[in-house]
Parts: structure tokens; sequence; C-alpha cells
């Protein structure tokens, strides 16, 4: 099954609307999909290495896209149903103590997330609700999304035939390996976000 699903991926990097897959799939997780578009990016980029940096640059903008829409829906909630539980459980004054803290920090939280396996889409809704700006918050995340999609576009277009080479021969443990950072990024961003 896995190989189906990669030999898939590295297909779909040939047809017309891989593009759109990929655009699909970073938008998505930036608001509220749990599967990180790398799922796709690495298997097109190894396909076809010498347009790593477009399938980056289409992961970059939808990702921002996509945050936005994780913004609003942190900011939404927040307005509708998250000021009632938070008057419901007299939880007003952390409200704003979070609010100011998040003032402070959210530009280092925002940049330093982005580019770790934490679930992007904890920092979009959680920079909705904290009222963060949101001109400050797209230019952190282009920043933030730009840095991590552009250096893996950097190591799979240099590397991308022995990457490769050794992904096609070991694919259980890739795969094993990558579910197990997908499992501690969501792992942190429960007990330390």
């Amino acid at each position: 099954m896995l190989k189906r699903v990669y030999d898939w991926c590295i297909a779909a990097a040939e047809k017309p609307y891989a593009l759109w897959i990929l655009a699909a799939m970073a938008f998505a997780e930036s608001s509220f999909f749990p599967v990180p578009p790398d799922v796709m990016l690495a298997p097109m980029s190894l396909a076809r290495p010498k347009r790593a940096w477009v399938f980056a640059s289409v992961c970059t903008v939808a990702s921002v896209v996509g945050g936005l829409l994780g913004y609003a829906i942190g900011a939404l909630l927040y307005d509708s149903v998250g000021h009632w539980l938070i008057q419901f459980y007299h939880l007003g004054d952390k409200v704003e103590a979070f609010r100011e803290g998040y003032a402070r920090w959210g530009s280092l939280v925002i940049l330093l997330k982005g580019l770790t396996p934490i679930p992007y889409k904890l920092v979009t809704i959680t920079s909705g609700f904290a009222g963060y700006n949101i001109w400050l918050f797209v230019l952190l995340s282009a920043i933030t999304r730009g840095c991590r999609f552009y250096l893996e576009a950097v190591v799979l277009h240099r590397y991308g035939d022995w990457i490769r080479e050794r992904v096609e021969r070991h694919l259980a443990l890739w795969v094993i390996l990558f579910l197990i950072v997908l499992v501690l990024g969501f792992v942190i961003a429960i007990k330390f976000v």
C-alpha cells in the first residue's frame, strides 16, 4: 500500500493538476487538515527535482492563504462560542493575560513553530484567537513557511536522486520515521503549547 501511495505521488508530479493538489493540501494543513503538505511536496520534488522551487512556491503561497482561514477560525470562534465558554468557566482574566503574552511573543511563536513538526494550524488559529496583527501574521507566515518549504526544495533539488534511491529502497522505514515526527509534533503541541 505504501508503495502505491508513493508511486501515485511520484506520478502526480507529471500531471497537469499536480500543483492544484499540492496547493489544496498546503492550504488545508494550515487551517484544519492534520497531514502536512510535505507528504506531496517531497515525492513530487523527488520525481521532478528541477521543479522543486515551483512546488515550494506553491506550498508557501497556499499555506499562507490557508493560514488566513485558520486565523479567521480562531477569531470567529472566539467571538461566537469562545467568549461564552470563557465566561462560563470564569477565565476572563486569563484570556487577557494570554493575549498580552501573545502580543509580546507572538512573532517568535509564529516564526519558530512554522518551522517545526508542530501542526501549523495551531499557530494560525491561536493567532486569530489572540487578535494578533493580521498583516504581521501574514508576513511572518510567509517567512517561516517559505523557509521551511524552500529548505526542503534546496535539499531535494541538490540531492534528489541520491535521496530518491534511498527512499525507494527503504520506503517503509522512511514512512515510519515521518509518522513518528508527525505524532511527535502533535504530542509536543498538546503537552507544551
